[in-house]
């Protein structure tokens, strides 16, 4: 028997490999890898070594105006960014805007993804309209909403309102009367067509045969939006909101450009901003970009996770 599991074809052993072809192997290995060897160098250069510099600085006690007080800090930094109220409070805000422009946008692209799903004419122009809030430079739409939109002399939504009611309209302050919503209108108003973007691919990716079937037996347009389209949907709609958390949580443009950080919108990174270039405390300010590092990769790997599965359903 040990004879003829030997002799039988496909279940005998592969020949060793010679030491030449070992070498040619690994040469021809290194010959494909070499070309990407400068972009990888470029990258970690690039992304990684002011990383690595960053951890190192945020264990040091290292301010512009006492330079020489230098010395090794230990976790003291981590400690003063937790305890002190302001970077509480711009955690806080922070927590509010991702989460309020995230739920937001997602129900905003879902609304806009279900109808733009539907074939009328001119939908592909549409849909190009639809994404080109996301496609503007955010610094260009943050100056956009607060010069064109939200100015109380000029702007747009007080000319609406004198238009509808007259001379005597009201003509508030947008910005100084609602912050911190002034800022989320402008994010969402950017972050809906890629909330869109995503859902109208899970759109497209239902089984059509099944939702014909389910209309052919009865159900109704709600059902099978509740039953067939959500449920399908869902891993869609986690991967939006973790792609958008991710962007929206390091988001310093708007808040910079709209506000400046006043009136109760300092999120952490234009605290990170202000502790480093008018405090001059790059020790503190080091730290609190490593626990909003920390928190962008805790994101990540939740949306990491529900792409792959998402792949999985998709290739079955």
């Amino acid at each position: 028997m040990t004879v003829e599991a030997e002799t039988r074809p496909g279940r005998h052993s592969a020949p060793p490999r010679s030491p030449e072809g070992t070498l040619m192997r690994r040469t021809g290995d290194w010959a494909r890898r070499a070309p990407l060897l400068p972009a990888l160098i470029f990258m970690i250069l690039v992304t990684q070594l002011p990383f690595v510099v960053t951890v190192i600085v945020s264990f040091m006690n290292w301010n512009a105006y006492y330079p020489d007080e230098r010395s090794f800090a230990g976790i003291d930094n981590f400690r003063r960014v937790l305890t002190d109220a302001n970077t509480r409070q711009a955690i806080w805000v922070t927590i509010l805007l991702t989460a309020a422009v995230v739920l937001i946008s997602l129900l905003l692209g879902l609304a806009i993804a279900l109808l733009l799903d539907r074939k009328f004419r001119g939908r592909g122009i549409v849909r190009t309209m639809m994404i080109t809030p996301f496609l503007i430079v955010p610094v260009a739409a943050a100056l956009l909403w607060k010069h064109a939109l939200y100015n109380p002399e000029y702007g747009l939504f007080n000319g609406v309102l004198t238009w509808i009611f007259g001379d005597n309209a009201p003509q508030p302050d947008w910005i100084s009367n609602q912050p911190l919503w002034s800022v989320i209108f402008a994010l969402v108003w950017q972050w809906t067509p890629f909330m869109m973007l995503i859902l109208l691919a899970g759109l497209q990716s239902r089984p059509l045969d099944v939702i014909e079937a389910a209309g052919i037996d009865g159900a109704s347009q709600w059902d099978i939006f509740r039953y067939m389209t959500l449920p399908h949907l869902r891993q869609y709609l986690e991967l939006s909101a973790l792609l958008g958390a991710i962007y929206v949580v390091q988001n310093f443009d708007a808040v910079f450009t709209i506000t400046s950080g006043g009136l109760g919108t300092a999120n952490l990174p234009y605290t990170i901003y202000q502790t480093f270039y008018t405090a001059h405390d790059y020790g503190r300010a080091s730290a609190a970009g490593v626990i909003v590092v920390i928190g962008t990769i805790i994101i990540a790997t939740l949306a990491l996770r529900s792409v792959s599965t998402l792949f999985k359903e998709e290739g079955r």
